[in-house]
């Protein structure tokens, strides 16, 4: 009997280098050119052919994950939602999912991550070499701040560690993986790192130790670890850059003027304004004697007046009025960053859901 490959997909942790938006938003749904970041993700293992799925969730984003993801019909999938508890690490996270993995293979991606292209090829290059374990690497520039591998001219990993405090190796470990059952006899083996968590290196290092095969393959194209706001904003760009396309749906006036690369969806008003792309508007916004630039998505029922926004993420229902310049920002749901009776100097933001910024 074949064994079907099933998907594990982890959206638990706090987003503590995301606060204050993470106290309202969890991490993993806010908006990457209007597309919560888990979905990305959700696509890609979609076009994979895995139709098995377990989430794991933690208590701060049980409820908003479940409500926004559901059953997993959307990507014909059904999905099956693990609760961890504490924050204790990938490798803890992984190992809650034995019962529910058995012993098929699985898929393991962290679902703050958004790559370049699909994985089709490397569950393909899993099934042809059926190794132990097959992970994702990326060359870095800043090896220190990731787990990294050293790998032989074969592709076979011979050392992992991680955030090395001496040069070892630029490749560091993506966030992306492919396990057998092996992995869970590894995790029982290890004990909690310094930080008090079981590390997915450790893991790995251990399959090592126990003599299993451990291959690695290299992402082509960008990957983003969207956990900090400049992450977030980089994920944004990277996206709309790669995927935006000149879409008008939306009513724009005679007065406007739209640059580029630009998405406006059915029921937007643009109104004696000018949009330069890549940028995307989602419907039943109103944009009136504004300048928006490049990089930057809007959510659905913002309204923005008088103002400039550049390079930001503005989630739904937001309000933006008299704002000389606001850029580089992420703006939670319904919230509102108002000039009063003078125009508000540029500014840089990041808030959470239903807040108010008035100076």
């Amino acid at each position: 009997m074949k064994t079907v490959m099933k998907a594990l997909l982890l959206a638990g942790g706090r987003g503590t280098r995301l606060l204050p938006l993470s106290n309202t938003t969890a991490k993993h749904l806010i908006p990457v050119a209007n597309k919560p970041i888990i979905f990305y993700a959700l696509d890609r293992i979609e076009r994979a052919g895995i139709r098995q799925i377990g989430i794991i969730v933690s208590p701060e984003t049980d409820t908003s994950i479940k409500k926004e993801v559901g059953d997993g019909s959307r990507w014909n999938a059904e999905i099956t939602y693990i609760l961890q508890s504490k924050p204790m690490g990938i490798a803890h996270a992984i190992s809650l999912s034995r019962n529910y993995i058995g012993e098929s293979p699985f898929l393991t991606f962290l679902g703050d991550n958004i790559i370049q292209g699909d994985i089709r090829w490397l569950i393909n290059d899993y099934k042809n070499h059926n190794p132990d374990a097959l992970v994702l690497l990326k060359e870095v520039d800043n090896p220190s701040a990731f787990g990294v591998a050293e790998v032989d001219s074969y592709g076979d990993i011979k050392y992992v560690v991680e955030k090395p405090e001496r040069y070892c190796s630029n490749m560091a470990l993506v966030g992306i993986y492919v396990f057998n059952s092996a992995i869970f006899r590894a995790i029982d083996r290890i004990k909690p790192s310094r930080r008090g968590e079981l590390e997915i290196t450790d893991a790995i290092q251990e399959l090592l130790m126990m003599n299993k095969a451990v291959r690695s393959n290299v992402l082509a194209g960008w990957w983003l670890d969207t956990g900090t706001k400049e992450s977030v904003l980089e994920a944004n760009s990277a996206v709309l850059s790669c995927f935006t396309k000149k879409d008008i749906r939306g009513n724009v006036d005679t007065k406007s003027s739209i640059i580029g690369l630009v998405a406006i969806n059915p029921g937007a008003e643009i109104h004696c304004s000018r949009i330069e792309g890549p940028a995307i508007i989602a419907g039943d916004c109103r944009i009136s004697n504004s300048d928006i630039g490049s990089y930057t998505s809007i959510g659905s029922g913002t309204v923005i007046d008088r103002s400039r926004v550049s390079n930001s993420v503005l989630m739904e229902g937001c309000t933006i009025s008299m704002v000389n310049e606001l850029k580089d920002s992420i703006i939670g749901k319904r919230s509102k960053v108002l000039g009063g009776h003078e125009s508000l100097a540029r500014v840089s933001l990041c808030i959470g859901d239903n807040s108010v910024f008035k100076p």
